[in-house]
């Protein structure tokens, strides 16, 4: 890669980063969960795109299957948990069973 790309590529992730803070920064709090669990879809999509750019590493970079695997790894962890916080968030909204019988 030459040097553009790397800083074309650079500043699109500060822009991202940028724009994450600040549209998180601006949800309410109780939109939180909700919002996280809505958000698991586009961490599974972070897995198969994680996936298919490691099996597309051409010249078989270190690097590249390195930053892959980490990709995988937490997109993994992101929808793991965001499953789990779901599951918590709707627990709370079951009726509870008489507890004498």
């Amino acid at each position: 890669m030459d040097g553009q790309t790397i800083m074309l590529l650079i500043f699109v992730f500060i822009i991202a980063a940028f724009l994450g803070v600040e549209l998180i920064s601006k949800v309410p709090s109780q939109l939180h969960t909700p919002l996280m669990s809505g958000t698991n879809a586009i961490s599974g999509i972070t897995i198969v795109g994680a996936i298919a750019a490691c099996a597309i590493n051409v010249d078989n970079h270190v690097f590249g299957m390195i930053l892959g695997g980490i990709a995988i790894l937490f997109a993994t962890i992101n929808v793991i948990g965001g499953y789990f916080v779901t599951d918590r968030m709707l627990a709370m909204f079951k009726k509870k069973e008489d507890k004498k019988k």
